[in-house]
Order: C-alpha cells, then sequence, then structure tokens
C-alpha cells in the first residue's frame, strides 16, 4: 500500500495544489493512505480536514526579516520552533513510515521534507511562482525531483537538472469547462453581453475594490452594456456596496451586477467572464490561464519577493494579459483600459487566445508521471 505524506501552507496557495496532488496520487492509488503535515494554526489545517485527509500538526513558523522588537520576539519564538522541528518531523515520519513526501512551498512544509530527505525517503515539491520562494531554493538541494509551473522559474534554480514543468494543477470545475452562454447563463446573466470578472481574493484588494467602484459607476452613468462580477473580499466588508451607493448606483437596479464578498462557485464566473481583474496568485493566474480569458493584473506589492509581479509577467509578456503595478492603477486608467478593450473586441479575443496557450492541459498526467519516476527509482 502506498503511503503518501503532503506538506505545505501559509496560504491557500501552497494548500490547493497540494489537495490536487493528493486527488491526483488518488485516482491512480485508490487505496494509498495519507496524512498532510502542516502548522496547527495556519489555514492548510481547515482546508486540510474538509476534504478527509488526516492532518498531523508541526509547529513552524516564518522569519521575520524586518527587524524591530516585536519581531525579534517573532523571530525568537521561530528559532524555537525550527530547533524542536527536526526532531517532531523524524517521529512522524518514523511512526507513519511513508514511501514519498511531497512538499508544496510555504515554511510549513520545509522541516518535514528536509528531514525526509535526511532519512532517505524519496521526496518531491512543487513550487507556484515564476520566481520560486525561499523553501524551495532550500529544498531544491535534497529533494529528488522539483516540479514546476512555469518554464521560467528554472532560470533561478541551480539543480535544473531536477527540475519538470508540470504546470499547477487546478481545481475540478476548470477541468470540466461549461461554455460561456451556458455558465452565463447559469448566473443568470444575458448571454450575449459582455461580462466582466473582477476579485482582490479571499481578503480584498482596497485599491480593486476602490477603482472597480469607480468603473461600475462608469457604466451607468455611460449607459455601458455589460454585466459585471465583483468579489470584494473580507476587507472591502461594509465599504465596498457604501462606496458604489456614494458613487450613485443601486445595486437592486442592476440584475446584471453581481457583487459579493466571497465567490464560492469561481470556476463558473470565471467561464462566464470575457475579460478578468485579478491579482496575480500562481493560483488565479493558472485557472485564467485554464478558462482562456484575458485579463488586467494587478499584482499586490506586499507579496514576499515580489513573487506575484513575476507571476503577471509571464502572461503580460505572452500577450496574455495587462499588467499594471499597483502603485500605478487608478480609476480613470483602469476605465480607460476597460473602455478600450470594450469597443476593441479582436484585441481581447487576442489577449484570451494567448491565455489558454500558456495553459498546461495534461498537467495531472505530468504531475503523475513525476511521482510515479520517483517512486520507481
Amino acid at each position: 500500500m502506498l503511503k503518501v505524506i503532503l506538506s505545505g501552507g501559509g496560504t491557500a496557495g501552497h494548500v490547493n495544489p497540494a489537495i490536487a496532488i493528493y486527488e491526483i496520487i488518488a485516482k491512480k492509488h485508490p487505496d494509498a493512505r495519507f496524512l498532510y503535515v502542516g502548522t496547527p494554526n495556519g489555514i492548510e489545517k481547515n482546508l486540510i480536514e474538509r476534504e478527509g485527509i488526516k492532518f498531523v500538526p508541526l509547529e513552524i513558523a516564518g522569519f521575520q526579516r524586518k527587524i524591530n522588537l516585536n519581531n525579534i520576539k517573532r523571530n525568537a519564538i521561530a528559532t524555537k520552533y525550527f530547533i524542536e522541528s527536526g526532531h517532531k518531523a523524524k517521529a512522524i515520519l518514523e511512526d507513519f513510515q511513508p514511501d514519498i513526501v511531497i512538499g508544496t512551498g510555504g515554511y510549513a512544509c520545509e522541516p518535514i521534507v528536509h528531514k525526509a530527505a535526511a532519512m532517505g525517503i524519496k521526496t518531491v515539491i512543487h513550487e507556484q511562482n515564476a520566481f520560486p520562494g525561499v523553501t524551495t531554493k532550500i529544498l531544491a538541494k535534497k529533494a529528488d525531483k522539483i516540479m514546476l509551473t512555469v518554464e521560467r522559474a528554472k532560470d533561478y534554480i541551480k539543480e535544473a537538472d531536477k527540475c519538470v514543468v508540470t504546470g499547477l494543477p487546478v481545481r475540478h470545475g476548470f477541468v470540466d469547462r461549461l461554455p460561456k452562454k451556458e455558465a452565463k447563463k447559469a448566473l443568470g446573466l444575458p448571454e450575449d453581453q459582455l461580462c466582466i470578472l473582477s476579485t482582490g481574493g479571499s481578503l480584498g484588494a482596497g485599491r480593486i475594490n476602490e477603482t472597480v467602484s469607480d468603473l461600475i459607476a462608469w457604466y451607468c452613468k455611460n449607459n455601458i452594456q455589460v454585466s459585471h462580477i465583483h468579489s470584494y473580499g473580507k476587507n472591502g466588508r461594509g465599504s465596498f456596496v457604501a462606496s458604489l451607493t456614494t458613487n450613485g448606483v443601486n445595486l437592486s437596479e442592476h440584475p446584471n451586477f453581481i457583487v459579493k464578498e466571497y465567490i464560492d462557485n469561481m470556476s463558473t464566473c470565471m467561464e462566464a467572464a470575457d475579460l478578468i481583474i485579478s491579482r496575480c496568485g500562481a493560483g488565479a493566474l493558472t485557472e485564467i490561464e485554464a478558462v482562456g480569458c484575458g485579463s488586467i493584473l494587478v499584482p499586490s506589492p506586499i507579496v514576499a519577493e515580489n513573487h506575484q509581479f513575476y507571476n503577471g509577467k509571464v502572461l503580460s509578456d505572452a500577450g496574455a494579459a495587462i499588467m499594471f503595478e499597483q502603485k500605478d492603477l487608478t480609476s480613470e486608467l483602469l476605465i480607460q483600459t476597460v473602455s478600450d478593450l470594450i469597443h476593441d473586441p479582436k484585441r481581447l479575443e487576442e489577449l484570451s487566445r494567448n491565455a489558454a496557450g500558456l495553459y498546461i492541459k495534461d498537467t495531472p498526467d505530468r504531475v503523475g508521471s513525476v511521482i510515479e519516476e520517483v517512486l520507481n527509482a
């Protein structure tokens, strides 16, 4: 019986690929046993237990690079966890006795993957971003194979001979797609009307919320016939709808506007969209490629090592997206860009076609092949 340990955490961007890899392995090995190792208070615990995967906590914390009194205390705690993590990881490995350990990034996966490699257990890691994170660079020295989302990431990893470009596994909804008109119909939107989707992620993005509010007001003031779906996120709760009201927009008068804190049917919304306004998380961009949709991208300026900028640059360099750094994004710029695309459907079609061309359709097969290769080596 195959036994697999998965690990990754800190953000959903590290956990969702692990869940996708779990599904890929489980499909080929229905009797496989799985264990997930992550931090007890991180986002990974809830996401993993929701999938019915056994979760084992391993206390670990990231080191803060900015030096101040609070961060000195946090780094002292992180040092304590780090010193203890090797012994605890060894105990987990000896108890479960996995055939392979797979890490999907974030500091949460470093101790278990590192200790597994030291004990001679086969290891694989997956890097989601175009610019690899610190954890990947550390683990690349010991891992048997390194799976990458994009080719460009090889430029930043010394162990390029271990790298295999697999793409990023996406959720089931993006595999079995609805035709665009059917997706619009499912959402109650006009089937022949241009649809724009905007989101700043589950927490929301202040600048995106501000500029999108003005964009929606622009539609109304100028009688622009479009559908718009917007997720304002946790940070926009109580402020985004109020800003629309201030801008003279009464949502009850516009059934073609869908405004929610969180979108729980994202695959359908993305399939319905003709244009997407988004941050540049690796998962979001892969989903944009999967549905083949042109996009306006605004990388988060506060993500470690500016990962989102490098992710977005892959699409913008390929003519699949228009990217603006947050410091440059204004309501006027967003409105003008959207207006240009509305009036230039060929340009929008080109962006969408180029996005679809970036998508690696056989990612599950590639991921499965890497894992089987390592297991059989």
